[in-house]
């Protein structure tokens, strides 16, 4: 469950790279750790601010988290309660208490104040002691640090957080003992509503930017997304929907409706597992498209081996499976195809394939390996489609998913994509570009410590409603 927790609070950071203990190397001589590291002792004798000792976590808090939380339990504020609790870079030496070195912030208990690279301290938060609970945030799309005191957001402390810091505590008197929670259990603040307001005024922020578009007729922002919704329809051969679309939104086709009926016949025959049909409309509609293609074709009979094995246990007809031999060649002849017929009824109960659906689906393979492809990719998908030949029943062996109806989805799209590269219309959809590019982008500031980028994922932005959840 903690597990679940840290990756719905933190989706874009793996978990190995998070700060979820304090680290049994990277800590002063006085401080000894138990419970898994995340209780922090001191073993000094705490004479003068020289007995001071730190530890920071494992790892410094990324900056794709976007904001990042942790929290401390004072178990016991010892002699004098000279505690400190925050940030700090790997260079700060660990003989001080948080906040007293360059690129250290720290709040302490015993007067309450925050220190940022100075041993003075600001008037911040009220004190702690034994049973409180402190909490640390970092906004890294604002750069700001805040504190919580038993649930209690105590306002920013710190701005103009540099990136890269690690978690931080530190003790300095005989007694004093502070237990860590990194997100294995639920926090006293409520950081998830928190991160909601930082999500949602970021969204606003978004919403509120319009986007400069090119001058012209007809350019305006509202009427180039009309145009990518418009492509996306026609593009993938929703012919109804976009002829409905383009009369209410007064835009043209650039495609004749026959040719999007046509790539849209071609598209249901694939999603219906018919690859053999498939092949066969394509050869007439485009002749040399397949010939062309040697890769794209390989894939549609990989395919059609499959949809075979999906059909030996069913009544339905098998589609038909030309030679690749007599496609690449542009022949049809009847001496340089395997003629399948219709698969007999099979008798209620009676489930097994019939040994003529058998030997065809095995002549249909010795022609696949026959073509000994160079291809490494299409190696291990053919090698994949013969091993579920191994299996009594297939559909539930490790490899079954590969009988399922999704699995003909991107097959089904590189084949449109082909057919419209040769009819001289773009092969991806604007739409679908768009989206890419700003997944892409998002992706490329996340990379670059962009904390605001945490909370722009695109699938998230297009799902989620203003309105806190």
């Amino acid at each position: 469950m903690s597990d679940d927790r840290i990756a719905k609070l933190y989706p874009h950071v793996p978990d190995a790279q998070l700060p979820r203990s304090w680290s049994s190397k990277d800590r002063w001589q006085f401080i000894k750790l138990s419970r898994c590291n995340l209780r922090v002792h001191y073993n000094g004798q705490g004479k003068t601010h020289k007995d001071a000792a730190s530890v920071r976590a494992t790892h410094p808090v990324p900056a794709a988290c976007g904001v990042y939380y942790f929290e401390v339990k004072i178990i016991s504020k010892g002699r004098d309660g000279f505690m400190g609790i925050g940030l700090a870079d790997k260079t700060v030496n660990m003989n001080r208490l948080p906040g007293w070195e360059k690129d250290s912030y720290g709040y302490h208990g015993d007067d309450g104040n925050s220190f940022s690279s100075s041993g003075n301290g600001k008037k911040y938060g009220p004190t702690f002691t034994t049973g409180d609970i402190i909490g640390c945030c970092v906004n890294m799309i604002n750069k700001t640090v805040f504190y919580t005191k038993n649930g209690i957001n105590l306002g920013v402390a710190f701005t103009d957080v540099p990136l890269g810091l690690y978690p931080t505590v530190g003790l300095q008197t005989p007694g004093e003992v502070a237990d860590a929670n990194f997100g294995d259990r639920p926090f006293v603040f409520d950081i998830e509503g928190y991160m909601v307001e930082c999500r949602t005024k970021l969204r606003r922020e978004i919403q509120s930017h319009r986007s400069p578009v090119p001058h012209g007729e007809n350019n305006d922002l509202d009427t180039v997304l009309k145009k990518m919704v418009f492509g996306y329809m026609v593009h993938h051969g929703y012919c109804g929907a976009a002829e409905n679309f383009a009369k209410a939104t007064n835009l043209y086709f650039f495609e004749d409706i026959p040719s999007i009926q046509n790539r849209q016949k071609v598209q249901k025959l694939i999603m219906k597992g018919l690859i053999g049909d498939a092949i066969t409309l394509v050869q007439e509609l485009y002749p040399a498209l397949l010939g062309n293609k040697p890769e794209l074709l390989f894939k549609l009979q990989i395919r059609n081996f499959i949809e075979m094995i999906n059909n030996l246990n069913s009544s339905e007809p098998q589609s038909h499976p030309y030679s690749i031999a007599s496609l690449m060649n542009g022949s049809e002849d009847s001496d340089e195809k395997m003629e399948i017929d219709q698969k007999p009824e099979i008798p209620e109960g009676d489930r097994q394939p019939s040994r003529q659906a058998l030997e065809q689906l095995l002549l249909f393979g010795r022609e696949l390996a026959a073509q000994n492809t160079q291809d490494e990719d299409l190696k291990r998908q053919l090698q994949e489609a013969f091993s579920l030949l191994a299996y009594r029943d297939p559909k539930q062996s490790p490899i079954g998913y590969l009988l399922h109806a999704n699995q003909r989805e991107q097959l089904c799209a590189d084949l449109n994509s082909a057919i419209l590269e040769i009819t001289w219309v773009t092969k991806t959809a604007p739409l679908e570009m768009a989206i890419s590019q700003t997944k892409n982008t998002v992706g490329r500031m996340l990379e670059e410590g962009l904390g605001a980028a945490a909370y722009c994922g695109l699938d998230q932005f297009l799902n989620c409603s203003l309105k806190p959840q």
